[in-house]
């Protein structure tokens, strides 16, 4: 267990969060940044029209050296997902899936928004009458019901162990599991049904979800599918800080000019923040993030 104080956490290595992490820990904040460069929807992309590159440039240079930035003014970087947050005593708690606990000052949020899909026949249609894609928002309608989490990730894991305080019993469906020996031992020891080499075909129901059908052939009759596929969203890490959301969609946190949320000490960057979901706006965002965290970190220290 890490017990280091740093002044701005960082959740998300996107464009975003880079930034965050150059100017805050250029301002001599000790920065801390979690994620994996990998996951970012800009790794695999290539980008075309953004300011000083004449030629389209790789997502993945982009994301390798703003790393390299931030870690030339000693921000630290941690390759794991976060899987919970808390706010108590003017301080925000991290912990990671492999279970370290981390506290800071200051968090900036920098997670895009996009949910990932299965894909599959009856999941669109089902979607808010037994298809979940937010563990912690919908767990409490599952109550004494059978349900399923599907992911090969942190988010599924977590998810399906979380899930076994309300339904009565919990699947996991999933190809492969990539998750810290930590997290899989917790997996292992728990009452979750582990379904392994196989994935969802169809979610099936009329009104309502009634079950999966596996590419296995197997169906589980099951009346909660909950899609966690990759890491927490911000959104699900957001949920239980308090976090004022937009009153339309209810898809990305409120923020005002200085990148600030109704919490103090809480800002959000990036996608996450709302359209247009370019890199521009999310490198402009996450440099105000930076700096304004750093700057507050610093009055709560000299306080």
């Amino acid at each position: 267990m890490r017990e280091d104080l740093y002044d701005v956490a960082i959740i998300g290595c996107g464009p975003a969060g880079l930034q965050a992490a150059i100017h805050a820990a250029s301002k001599k904040a000790k920065v801390v940044v979690f994620g994996k460069l990998r996951k970012s929807s800009l790794y695999k992309a290539h980008v075309a029209n953004y300011c000083c590159y004449e030629k389209p440039i790789s997502g993945k240079e982009i994301l390798e050296t703003g790393r390299k930035q931030a870690e030339s003014f000693d921000a630290a970087f941690v390759d794991e997902d976060i899987i919970h947050t808390k706010n108590e005593n003017s301080l925000f708690s991290l912990v990671t899936e492999s279970g370290e606990n981390f506290t800071s000052r200051t968090l900036v949020l920098s997670i895009g928004v996009s949910r990932k899909k299965l894909g599959v026949k009856g999941e669109k249609r089902l979607v808010g009458r037994g298809v979940s894609y937010c563990v912690d928002c919908d767990a409490n309608f599952f109550k004494g019901m059978d349900v399923a989490v599907v992911g090969n990730e942190s988010a599924a894991v977590t998810g399906a162990l979380t899930l076994l305080s309300y339904a009565r019993t919990v699947h996991l469906i999933c190809r492969k599991l990539m998750v810290t020996n930590i997290l899989y031992d917790r997996l292992r020891n728990s009452q979750v049904k582990v379904v392994e080499d196989t994935w969802v075909k169809e979610v099936i129901g009329t009104e309502e979800v009634e079950g999966v059908l596996l590419k296995n052939g197997d169906t589980l009759n099951v009346h909660g599918v909950f899609v966690e596929l990759g890491a927490k969203s911000a959104l699900e890490l957001a949920a239980n800080l308090g976090v004022v959301f937009d009153a339309e969609t209810f898809s990305f946190i409120e923020t005002n000019k200085k990148q600030e949320t109704n919490i103090p000490g809480l800002y959000a960057a990036g996608d996450i923040a709302g359209k247009p979901w370019q890199i521009a706006k999310a490198v402009g965002e996450g440099c105000v993030a930076g700096i304004e965290a750093a700057e507050y970190a610093k009055k709560l220290a000299d306080s």
